[in-house]
């Protein structure tokens, strides 16, 4: 059972005290890879994704049966500087879309056999505007953390993290700026699809938005509350509680990793237990993987959100690991070995 987070510097204290993969589950993962019924290396990739994954698991021969999507929805104050090409009424309605199983989330995390849940962050109560002042004060921050530090099921083998909020590739544009430097163009896209006046709009609203605030970011935690939102921090906090509980994480496309990036701008190795679903088609998400050293396990020129682009790498991560763990031996099958 996790602690419930008292103030801020307490989440930052457990960031910093997180457990690591398991050693040995680790090795007798490789051990049993190199005996597996295959010339060695053969499936590449996959084998050193079910050799992690086993380490974090705890088990030399892992399996996954129960998968979790969660998809935090949010609204942005910043919206009103013009940023989206879609009004902010269209973060609620979609949430009624998850809940009612319309949405592309609900048929990828149904095709995973995946349990999935919706959680609506305060929609009537919009983050600040970050060109004005903070997106979130500190009592707001660490609700928004904790209600994605408490959404992640125990029970749970593997977790998705995705995200609805109209407006929100503004605030991952100006938390990837601030963490990794460079300026507010090179990592501000056209999220929903917004003209060429409409990306520079958007790109100015960064910049300012970066200038106000970065004399006052130390960290990542700093970070979440000056530029990100509600459902950005959720998903930091549910990224935090998985490495808790020692279940792997999926990474969405890039308003997610901006999330996983301010936990990775506070304490070292935070994102051991992550991998890189996908690489969207938000023009700054290669650099953002990049800076994070993840490699995407897919990339399909995918910019929906929602947690589809790492609900659709489930299958991989499966795959991976019924092969590692459902193939025989040498020994068993009776093939001699080399």
């Amino acid at each position: 059972m996790l602690p419930e987070l008292t103030d801020l510097d307490h989440f930052r204290s457990l960031l910093a005290q997180a457990p690591a993969a398991d050693p040995a589950a680790q090795a007798a993962a490789a051990e049993r890879n190199g005996q597996l019924t295959k010339p060695p290396g053969a499936l590449a990739r996959l084998e050193d994704l079910a050799i992690w994954y086993g380490g974090w698991r705890g088990t030399g021969r892992p399996s996954i049966e129960n998968p979790q999507v969660i998809i935090f929805a949010g609204n942005h104050g910043v919206t009103a500087q013009g940023v989206s090409a879609f009004p902010a009424e269209v973060t609620a309605q979609m949430v009624i879309n998850f809940e009612h199983g319309g949405a592309a989330i609900n048929q990828l995390a149904k095709l995973a056999g995946a349990r999935m849940d919706v959680l609506a962050l305060e929609l009537d109560r919009p983050t600040g505007d970050f060109t004005q002042g903070v997106a979130m004060e500190d009592g707001d921050l660490l609700a928004a953390l904790q209600a994605g530090w408490g959404s992640v099921d125990p029970n749970a083998d593997l977790l998705v993290v995705g995200e609805m909020g109209i407006g929100n590739t503004t605030p991952a544009a100006a938390l990837a700026c601030v963490l990794f430097g460079g300026e507010a163009a090179d990592w501000t896209g056209r999220g929903t699809g917004v003209d060429d006046a409409g990306l520079a709009n958007k790109t100015r609203v960064v910049a300012e938005g970066v200038a106000l605030h970065q004399g006052e970011i130390k960290d990542g935690v700093d970070a979440l509350g000056c530029l990100g939102g509600r459902e950005i921090a959720a998903m930091a906090g549910a990224i935090a509680a998985a490495r808790m509980l020692r279940i792997p994480v999926v990474l969405d496309g890039f308003i997610c990793c901006a999330a996983a990036a301010c936990l990775a701008q506070s304490s070292d190795g935070a994102l051991d237990h992550c991998v890189a679903g996908h690489q969207s088609a938000e023009g700054a998400h290669p650099v953002l993987l990049a800076k994070l050293g993840k490699e995407p396990l897919l990339s399909l020129g995918l910019r929906l959100g929602e947690g589809s682009g790492a609900a659709l790498a489930i299958q991989i991560l499966k795959g991976a690991v019924v092969c590692h763990s459902g193939m025989a031996t040498f020994a068993e099958a009776g093939v001699t070995d080399g």
